[in-house]
């Protein structure tokens, strides 16, 4: 996965859905009946467990918007982290629970385990995989903005992505071309081709000294040059074939 939808109400309905889920699973089929829990006992467990794991889910989804908002990026160690972190303190959580007065449980915790902790998670983990899935597609819809930073103190340019035609190396500066009032024009900042291909991954790369936007390709002037919106650029033998595609 390379989202995530940062939304805590969002999160906060997935954790919802994963309560009913586990309030349904425990107290209905009941996984790990050994004879002697009376309904009253059952239905604390369920109704414990169902609420803790609202608890934790919630957790998760405000540390995860503070990371995201931190970091802007999101990959699939970090969705992995997640989860795993999501069960490891539910783990504990319910763990507390049941050996509270309130259960009086009389498993160790590798019992707890493997008896039950190790059943529900099973359940569990299609659930969370494919609600958080799906609420990547929950994610409005807005123009996306690009910021360039320099090292410099005044070099920045905000620009919408749609705008960005190309940007090209100009030795310890790039330049990048935009079009504004549908007219193109430039801005110099203190940077390098690699970090400005590091920080915007969509840009292609079709010369050493060059990166496009995709968006804006036109056609081809020859087998050695493109046409862009507004400007035309050479390219290089070795990243022929990353614009070929286009």
């Amino acid at each position: 996965m390379k989202g995530l939808n940062p939304s805590i109400k969002h999160h906060l309905v997935v954790g919802l859905l994963i309560a009913l889920w586990i309030f349904v699973f425990a107290f209905i089929i009941k996984p790990f009946d050994d004879g002697t829990l009376n309904f009253r006992s059952w239905f604390l467990i369920s109704f414990g467990f169902s609420i803790l794991a609202f608890f934790c889910y919630g957790v998760l989804a405000v540390l995860q918007k503070s990371i995201y908002k931190n970091i802007s990026k999101w990959n699939l160690s970090l969705e992995i982290g997640s989860v795993f972190f999501f069960f490891l303190l539910y783990l504990f959580g319910i763990y507390a629970f049941y050996k509270s007065p309130i259960l009086k449980g009389g498993y160790s915790f590798v019992e707890f385990f493997s008896v039950i902790f190790l059943k529900v998670a099973l359940i569990l983990t299609p659930v969370i995989i494919l609600a958080r899935r799906y609420l990547i597609k929950l994610i409005p819809i807005k123009d996306d903005v690009l910021i360039f930073i320099g090292e410099n103190k005044l070099d920045i340019l905000k620009i919408k992505k749609t705008d960005l035609v190309c940007i090209s190396n100009a030795q310890n500066y790039v330049e990048i071309f935009y079009i504004e009032n549908e007219k193109l024009h430039s801005k110099l900042i203190r940077s390098s081709l690699k970090k400005i291909l590091e920080d915007f991954t969509f840009l292609v790369q079709i010369h050493r000294s060059h990166l496009i936007n995709p968006s804006h390709f036109k056609s081809w002037r020859n087998s050695n040059a493109v046409i862009l919106t507004q400007i035309e650029l050479p390219v290089s033998k070795n990243f022929k074939e990353s614009i070929l595609t286009l």
